[in-house]
């Protein structure tokens, strides 16, 4: 495949000229918005400070060479419910480098109390994408965090979502592979709308089972629901943000906003187009072939 000889690439600090490139393109997309209908942020941080702090978080730390994990740059793409956080989590574990979602440190933040939270959850309340200094902000942090603790690579999960981000991303550091997962929409919005979260343990859970038979010869796809045990059963919840109304805006924000970065990574022998064939037993393998990681790694993790 296009990106095959990509897969084991390591890091590579940005060059000068990269340098030049990122502040110029700073400078253009300083006025750009992420989103222009809808309930809005008013950040206190703005776009250029963050991408610095990025930049600074990205730079190779002294204590790399006391990590365990390879130094995988990996990025996922893929709309909201696709289950990015369950197979970056995996492959996480599988290579021995960190996971991180930037869904999480977004939810990470709303716990927290202020005006900034609250209008942080109006808009994820909308369904609306959160703005890009205020995501680059929180990645940063994190990325500065795990350079202290000595991880030397990631698995992104939920950025970039912009060609604004993507650029700024592209411009610090040298990613990869970007891994796009899709499925079909009918089983999508059912398994946004069947997450279930245990309010006691935060363990999550799926009460939709999905059955969908195959169309002009397709195999029949098949999702059994993800139950939870006896002792999380009653304490169920569901995220204000799945219902049918905002799931459905979620995708369309997400297909508006994120295609043009597939197209992004298209363009530079980036992107690998993965296509879920059904739950995890089916599609867990096969991910791994399509990475070349099955013979010496699937009885791993499997």
């Amino acid at each position: 495949m296009a990106v095959a000889h990509r897969l084991f690439g390591l890091f590579s600090p940005f060059t000068p000229a990269a340098k030049n490139n990122l502040s110029s393109f700073l400078i253009r997309s300083l006025s750009s918005s992420s989103s222009t209908h809808g309930p809005s942020l008013d950040p206190e941080i703005d776009l250029k400070e963050a991408a610095a702090e990025l930049e600074k978080s990205s730079s190779p730390s002294s204590s790399l060479s006391r990590t365990k994990g390879r130094n995988f740059h990996w990025v996922f793409l893929g709309c909201p419910g696709v289950g990015k956080g369950t197979y970056a989590s995996r492959l996480s574990t599988l290579l021995g480098v960190p996971h991180i979602a930037t869904g999480d440190l977004v939810r990470e933040e709303l716990s927290s109390s202020g005006l900034l939270s609250s209008q942080l959850k109006e808009l994820v309340n909308h369904g609306k994408l959160v703005p890009d200094e205020f995501i680059i902000s929180l990645l940063s942090k994190r990325l500065e965090a795990g350079k202290e603790k000595g991880e030397s690579g990631y698995i992104l999960d939920g950025f970039p979502r912009t060609v604004t981000q993507a650029e700024i991303l592209e411009g610090v550091i040298n990613v990869d592979l970007v891994i796009n997962l899709k499925l079909k929409e009918e089983a999508l919005l059912a398994k946004c709308l069947g997450r279930r979260i245990c309010s006691e343990c935060g363990a999550n859970y799926n009460v939709a089972c999905i059955d969908i038979k195959g169309d002009d010869g397709d195999d029949r796809m098949y999702m059994p629901p993800l139950l939870p045990p006896p002792k999380c059963e009653s304490k169920l919840i569901t995220r204000a943000d799945d219902t049918a109304e905002v799931v459905k805006e979620r995708l369309r924000v997400y297909n508006k906003m994120t295609q043009p970065v597939e197209e992004f990574y298209r363009e530079r022998g980036k992107l690998l187009e993965f296509e879920l064939p059904g739950g995890i037993p089916q599609s867990w393998p096969k991910l791994l072939r399509a990475l070349h990681l099955e013979d010496d790694k699937q009885s791993a993790i499997a």
